[in-house]
């Protein structure tokens, strides 16, 4: 699809996008105001974007200053973005999650001088470092009735940007101006599953040519609705879901929080999402539980109604024309699929996955229902799009095809290798970081074990570094293996072990949900849902799916103990990415004596 507007920079896209839709009475965001959304015109947005880069450079930041953004996801979060790079300055998002002394690590080696927080919580954060970080001059906040102290709010900034501008006029248009496609954009700190995190340098160029591709890729434009919901400060939804998606000239709205996706979802009517694959797992797994309390008849008719959408889908990308299937197939969306897919709000075209592997059996499921889900694979380190499936070329299993611009090819240990314009600059103030992950030809190593398949899909295996090998010499990819187990309605997250061991266990966090469903009709005693976790009767049912589910691994692939965790893992822990991915060797080294205990003879 042709891009609305021509641009080399960010800075560009927005001034040309907004000047554009100037008197348009369309929103360019909403977002939730006393329990309703609430939209944002184009004019406004532009004002408020306006006003805050000249607050930022009344209060003396100047190009190629580092600002630092902690906040979920709103319109200020844009404004803070926007208005950073409109003087030239270069932001520094963190992950809401964030603890404090990751923030402080961050915004000492960025010599953030200053930083802007969302509400109370944030602030606390940054309050209680503030005196480590020497380089950090200002904090600002975006909710106002929390300002004072030192501490000033965005409207404040705005306050004084417009003032700024009155005496300044050609200030802020002279300063866009000035920004090239090769200037820094933002610091983007991987959060990595070890180690510390290193900034990701990524320029504008890096992140207009992956706009760019990914626009002739997948079509968007000025009708879509977008909902945002995952966080900002990663890469995957700064480029897809909030630069993309406002190059297109559609609206974004912003979820009240990844608890809220599934009530927004029906208030907001999107028409595309991105999500990582964990999302679609539970729609899946909400979906099959109620199947399976369903009467005998209601069961026989929704599996009859995916199988008849798993052929009509086929026939679609045969080109082959079947009446009877289609007749088939509109029964089917009458009786089964009309109603799921109302709870996604009825509009969905599309949803587009990434940060994670899809497991190819969820994929298949809303396909049939006629929900597909383009899957993509990247990395901050590449802007971060690499390659993707097309709505009219696409595989589950696979991760699509490289991107137009982008090179992939796999190295003789099976690493995927790429090079294009979307390769970051390099990590910063870290030199031999940078010299590791880059090599002198340009290609960046993923880290990721993958292959081409004969239609030129790229399918990955597993990271590189996850690879273990047991004692008796095999190598296991733990991956493939985790999604496989995950498939039990039982079983929510699993984390396989066996890294030098004898054989496979796994750390098990169950889906309490149905254990407690199980527990009832069973008669099973409990007082918290938690003691299920102890119950003989709940780990033989679990044990039973996980026969089940690898009756057909080899022997060295089957998992032969495992301990059920009585919470999950999750990102207010530390045991998970904001991206939803395991940090492995946190949890092997808090849970060291339960995965010992499962090797004691």
């Amino acid at each position: 699809m042709a891009l609305l507007i021509e641009f080399n920079t960010i800075v560009e896209m927005y001034d040309k996008l907004t000047q554009k839709f100037l008197d348009s009475d369309r929103f360019i965001m909403m977002r939730k105001v006393d329990k309703k959304f609430t939209g944002i015109k184009f004019a406004e947005f532009r004002e408020n974007v306006r006003a805050f880069g000249n607050g930022l450079a009344a209060l003396g930041i100047k190009r190629g200053d580092m600002v630092g953004i902690i906040s979920e996801n709103r319109p200020e979060w844009a404004y803070a973005d926007l208005g950073s790079l409109s003087i030239g300055a270069v932001d520094v998002p963190m992950y809401p999650s964030s603890t404090a002394s990751t923030a402080e690590y961050i915004m000492n080696d960025s010599e953030c001088k200053a930083v802007i927080v969302s509400n109370k919580l944030q602030l606390t954060k940054v309050l209680k470092v503030k005196d480590n970080v020497k380089s950090l001059k200002h904090i600002i906040i975006m909710n106002e009735k929390e300002a004072g102290d030192g501490v000033i709010s965005m409207n404040e900034v705005m306050i004084e940007g417009r003032a700024f501008e009155k005496s300044n006029p050609g200030f802020l248009d002279a300063e866009m101006k000035k920004t090239k496609p090769e200037h820094l954009c933002t610091l983007i700190y991987t959060s990595g599953t070890t180690g510390e995190p290193k900034g990701v340098m990524l320029t504008h160029y890096n992140f207009v040519s992956n706009i760019k591709a990914a626009s002739q890729c997948i079509p968007i434009g000025p009708t879509d609705v977008f909902l945002s919901f995952l966080p900002l400060s990663h890469s995957f939804e700064r480029m897809a879901g909030y630069y993309t998606a406002l190059s297109s000239g559609g609206t974004i709205c912003y979820a009240e929080s990844i608890d809220t996706v599934a009530e927004n979802m029906l208030e907001v009517k999107p028409t595309i999402m991105t999500s990582v694959p964990r999302l679609f797992e539970r729609i899946h797994a909400r979906v099959m539980k109620n199947v399976e309390a369903s009467p005998p008849k209601k069961q026989k008719i929704f599996y009859w109604a995916i199988e008849t959408g798993i052929k009509y889908r086929e026939n679609l990308k045969k080109r082959k024309s079947n009446p009877i299937l289609s007749t088939k197939y509109k029964i089917a969306d009458t009786l089964v699929f009309k109603k799921i897919k109302a709870r996604t709000g009825g509009n969905l075209r599309f949803f587009v996955s990434g940060g994670a592997a899809l497991p190819q059996n969820v994929g298949e499921f809303f396909e049939a229902m006629g929900i597909i889900i383009i899957e993509g694979y990247g990395l901050t380190e590449t802007s971060p799009v690499i390659s993707c499936n097309r709505l009219d070329d696409y595989k589950f299993g696979s991760v699509g095809k490289p991107i137009p611009g982008v090179e992939v090819k796999i190295a003789d240990d099976g690493e995927i290798l790429t090079r294009g314009p979307n390769i970051m600059q390099g990590y910063y103030k870290n030199k031999k970081a940078t010299e590791e992950t880059i090599d002198k030809d340009g290609w960046l190593h993923t880290g990721d074990i993958g292959e081409f398949d004969r239609q030129g899909f790229i399918k990955i295996t597993d990271r590189k570094k996850h690879f273990f090998k047991t004692s008796g010499g095999k190598y296991i990819a733990p991956q493939p293996l985790e999604n496989l187990f995950t498939r039990s309605k039982f079983i929510d997250q699993f984390v396989l072990i066996g890294d030098n061991k004898t054989y496979l266990s796994a750390l098990i966090t169950p889906d309490f949900e149905a254990l407690k469903e199980y527990a009832d009709s069973h008669k099973i005693p409990y007082v918290k849902v938690e003691d299920l976790t102890k119950s003989s009767e709940i780990y033989q049912i679990i044990e039973k799916d996980i026969a089940t589910l690898q009756r057909n691994l080899a022997n060295y692939e089957r998992i032969r103990k495992f301990v059920i965790l009585e919470k999950p893992f999750t990102i207010d822990s530390g045991e998970l990415t904001p991206t939803l991915k395991v940090k492995r060797k946190l949890v092997e080294e808090r849970y060291a004596e339960l995965i010992n205990g499962m090797y004691e003879k």
